[in-house]
């Protein structure tokens, strides 16, 4: 199936295993919670037990070798006016959400450190915005 919108997030190759799982399963829980249109119905098997849906897209991961890689990706999407969504550095050290919405706060587009980035829009406008970068290994 093809779809007309992508779902794609960039993670600095640099984190570590722990590091890089956590910002992926934030990132994307943060499509599912702005976009309800990229999530199905929940699953249901032979023992009629219900489960969580997944997201209906595939979500394609991408590295950023250097801090440079993941920014000009930010900007990229920026400019493409592609919906984003941010992990920065002292997320790590946060204990909730609240602490969360402080450090980000503390932050400008030019200084905040990240780590992670999901984007989604049209294909075509999240292929340009993440051009040149390769897949996580």
């Amino acid at each position: 199936m093809t779809y007309e919108n992508k779902v794609a997030m960039v993670i600095k190759n640099d984190l570590m295993d722990w590091q890089k799982l956590n910002v992926a399963s934030f990132l994307a829980s943060s499509i599912a919670v702005k976009f309800p249109e990229t999530h199905g119905k929940p699953f249901i098997n032979a023992s009629e037990s219900e489960y969580l849906p997944f997201i209906k897209h595939p979500i394609l991961v991408y590295k950023a070798d250097d801090q440079a890689q993941i920014d000009r990706a930010f900007q990229r999407a920026k400019q493409r006016d592609l919906s984003i969504g941010i992990y920065i550095k002292p997320l790590f050290s946060t204990k909730n959400e609240d602490e969360n919405h402080v450090e980000i706060g503390k932050c400008t587009d030019e200084t905040q450190e990240l780590v992670g980035i999901i984007v989604y829009g049209e294909n075509k406008k999240v292929n340009k915005a993440l051009n040149g970068l390769k897949f996580h290994d």
